[in-house]
């Protein structure tokens, strides 16, 4: 296994200077295209979910595990998607998992009872957990780190924006015409994807395992993994202090005890945790938690508020956040350079600066539309910011890491967005309902009070994000400082983080 500190392999197929070829372009879009799927697919099927409940008959209850069910499935297996990459081949775990998400969308689509779809669901959560981080660690293998990974990562991760966008669009359309066509459209989509990877995306090679797999690593990472975030999904509705819940987070910190004791003897860990000795590489995973955390829980809200107190349509509602993706889709081919020229602690900084305003400005909302005067301003903020963050977090995470470990740090990154959306998600959730004012007795008013602290937790976290991504700033100025250190090499040209060693090996 290679230092942590090895840039990526001198095979890579560009240089700083050179234009991409068409298979370099042909290898991005397929990679773009999956990603695409997992936020379009996220997004669409919250707009369905009425119309599911009334043509199969489904209680709240059932009906919230089509939306946890996907949840469950990624969140708890990226950690050992992430590492199977490395160790089984990237293009190898990409492709299969691509095909298992394409029949599951198919699946979804046609089945007429809601525990098979809920089935679905959870298949298309693990397949996205092996093609989420299988997928980021072809990028950063394939393009050299520096400006032309800096490139494909804002491209790449733009994607997942616009089709979180798109999907709320496409949701309000398509389920006009039947809820059964927002499951549907991925696997067409899917399929095209599989079809053109297989002729574009590069054979890699698979790591050395005579040291062994990490079977129990495997076992018990997942296992809590898959514990943590099903409690945490079913902790709103069991009690945050129930018997139930307080067991099961006993249990989810037994099993991760068992997974650092057997990660740190392994010789072939899941997750080698002297990755996380980095200061760089650990703000980059709670920056990432929390925006992604403080994103989530926000458009909960507003959601609710657009549709139930002011009377908007799905359609509307999506309208409504139109002007974010749009934003982030136009600036797509732009946030590679900025980070080249000003870093990724700069860039992220002001990124979550944005983040902050936007929420603080929707804190003004009321019972009256203010599109102009506050929503609009406050999305378009968020664009701002989403565009800002979302790659340079990327670009943060993969920086100065060795191939023979991208997958396992894209795993981990995924890990840490998906866990903190569901997390802050939970607690947010929390907060609103701990108010007493749902159900059809409460006023509009009592309603919108009730949203109010949620919201305000929202913007704290974002608050908490930029905090921790103030002290990269600091160690970013240490590092930049004349004196001998040991920094992440670089292409020429590159202005990314120095950052500290990402860790030795243990």
């Amino acid at each position: 296994m290679t230092s942590p500190l090895n840039v990526p392999s001198p095979a890579a197929s560009s240089t700083p200077d050179e234009r991409w070829s068409p298979r370099l372009w042909g290898t991005l879009l397929v990679l773009c295209a999956a990603m695409f799927l997992d936020a379009l697919d996220v997004s669409m099927v919250g707009v369905a979910l009425p119309s599911i409940a009334t043509d199969l008959g489904l209680s709240t209850a059932t009906l919230q595990w089509i939306v946890s069910g996907y949840i469950l499935g990624y969140g708890g297996l990226l950690l050992l998607g992430g590492r199977a990459a490395d160790l089984l081949g990237r293009r190898r775990v990409f492709l299969i998992a691509l095909a298992v998400f394409a029949l599951a969308s198919l699946l979804g689509g046609l089945v007429d009872s809601g525990p098979l779809l809920i089935a679905s669901r959870f298949i298309k959560g693990l397949s996205a957990a092996f093609t989420a981080p299988a997928g980021l660690s072809i990028i950063t293998t394939t393009f050299k780190e520096g400006p032309q990974r800096n490139r494909a990562l804002s491209i790449y991760t733009t994607c997942a924006a616009t089709g979180f966008s798109m999907g709320l669009v496409l949701s309000g359309l398509l389920t006009e015409l039947s809820w059964r066509w927002t499951m549907l459209l991925p696997a067409p989509i899917a399929l095209v994807a599989l079809v053109a990877g297989l002729r574009m995306i590069p054979h890699s090679d698979r790591e050395d395992t005579r040291g062994g797999y990490d079977v129990p690593g495997a076992v018990t990472g997942t296992a809590a993994m898959l514990l943590l975030v099903f409690t945490v999904v079913q902790a709103p509705e069991a009690g945050w202090t129930s018997a139930r819940t307080l067991l099961s987070f006993l249990a989810t910190a037994i099993l991760l005890a068992a997974f650092v004791t057997i990660e740190r003897r392994s010789a072939n860990p899941l997750l080698r945790l002297g990755v996380l000795r980095s200061g760089t590489q650990l703000r980059a995973q709670l920056g990432a938690a929390a925006f992604f955390g403080s994103y989530v829980a926000f458009q909960f809200i507003a959601t609710q508020y657009m549709q139930s107190l002011l009377g908007w349509s799905a359609l509307q509602t999506a309208l409504a956040f139109l002007p974010a993706g749009v934003l982030v889709a136009l600036s797509s081919t732009k946030i590679g350079d900025v980070v080249d020229r000003f870093g990724t602690p700069r860039v992220i900084a002001t990124g979550f600066t944005f983040l902050v305003v936007a929420y603080a400005i929707f804190l003004q909302v009321d019972l009256t539309p203010r599109y102009a005067a506050v929503i609009l301003p406050s999305m378009l903020l968020l664009g701002a910011a989403c565009a800002l963050t979302f790659p340079s977090l990327n670009i943060q995470a993969t920086n100065g890491v060795g191939d023979d470990e991208q997958g396992m740090v894209s795993g981990l990154l995924n890990t840490s967005i998906q866990v903190g959306g569901a997390v802050f998600l939970a607690v947010v959730t929390a907060v609103i309902t701990a108010g007493g004012h749902e159900g059809t007795a409460a006023s509009p008013q009592a309603v919108l009070d009730s949203f109010r602290p949620g919201l305000a937790v929202v913007t704290a976290i974002a608050l908490a994000g930029l905090l921790i991504t103030l002290t990269g700033l600091r160690a970013d100025r240490r590092a930049r400082a004349p004196r001998p250190s040991v920094v992440v090499a670089k292409s020429p040209g590159t202005r990314t983080e120095e950052a500290e060693p990402v860790g030795v090996r243990d």
